[in-house]
């Protein structure tokens, strides 16, 4: 990011990562019990054990989970003092909508925000803007950047390539857009071969994306459930390792296996010179902090 948050009063966006540094960060999503609501702060206080950057909260679409995202983002403030993103998506909003929805995350204290075009709502094969909406995450970035400049933006990447992109290329301009618009970081994607990462890293500097690239890891922890969200976002999981996985109908085995394979992955990241890795932690902490407990972070680097 640049100086901009700094003269409000809050951390860069892009001083989380750099010489020296791992930005460690996680992503909540609001509970929609009470029950899971309790468990979320038992969660995030183990998670504070590991000195996260900030923490990051989903935002439904077409503000669904409006007001749940800015009281979890604010109560993380308050409780933990660090820094925290909200998302913000484009579905079935007004440029009307998104200005009130950044004017009431100013007042609850909201560091930075996840600028998101967003997936087509239910029931829907494409996105289609609303009347008065944007069509395009670069425009939603251009407009933070223009009208709220204390907020530090983070935008999305596709190591993949996004589902709807016609090209690779087609997909690595749009991101180079949201860039130029004033995106201060780039996270990823949940991956799990990291041979896609790197790919990706190099293509964004061949193409002169020079901010920050933050890998997004999702540790898994069920066979099942890992197969229906990377149905959704169309990320691969790689055949040996699904093989291993499906070796025993097992949930300690499958955690154990997950477990094993993002702290590959991690290793491998941090000895390729990531900046840092954006945990989708789906609301719990046990894999991530069994991740990061066998990396034994935090490390003095950050100390």
């Amino acid at each position: 990011m640049s100086a901009r948050s700094e003269a409000f009063g809050s951390p860069s966006l892009g001083s989380y990562y750099g010489p020296g540094k791992f930005g460690i960060s996680f992503e909540l999503f609001p509970p929609k019990t009470a029950e899971a609501d309790q468990a979320l702060w038992t969660h995030v206080a183990k998670l504070m054990e590991f000195r996260p950057c900030f923490f990051t909260c989903t935002y439904g679409a077409g503000g669904s989970t409006r007001d749940k995202t800015l009281e979890i983002v604010a109560a993380v403030r308050q409780r933990c003092h660090v820094p925290v993103a909200s998302h913000l998506t484009c579905v079935n909003a007004s440029t009307d909508d998104l200005r009130l929805y950044l004017r009431q995350a100013r007042e609850a204290g909201v560091d930075h925000i996840v600028a998101l075009r967003g997936d087509p709502p239910r029931g829907q094969s494409a996105f289609q803007a609303v009347a008065g909406g944007f069509r395009y995450a670069s425009e939603l970035v251009a407009m933070i950047h223009a009208e709220f400049p204390e907020f530090g933006i983070a935008v999305a990447g596709y190591p993949e390539v996004h589902q709807e992109a016609i090209s690779a290329e087609s997909d690595l301009e749009n991101l180079r857009r949201k860039v130029d618009c004033g995106a201060d970081v780039v996270i990823t994607q949940l991956f799990y071969d990291n041979d896609d990462f790197f790919r990706f890293r190099d293509r964004c500097d061949q193409a002169g994306i020079r901010v920050p690239i933050v890998p997004g890891l999702l540790p898994v922890t069920n066979l099942a459930q890992v197969q229906r969200i990377t149905s959704l976002c169309k990320a691969r999981l790689p055949e040996p390792f699904t093989r291993r996985l499906a070796e025993r109908d097992d949930a300690e085995w499958q955690f154990e296996v997950g477990v094993e394979h993002a702290v590959a992955q991690v290793r491998e990241l941090q000895s390729a010179g990531a900046v840092g890795i954006h945990f989708y932690v789906l609301n719990k902490s046990h894999a991530t902090a069994a991740v990061l407990e066998a990396i034994q972070w935090p490390v003095a680097v950050n100390d």
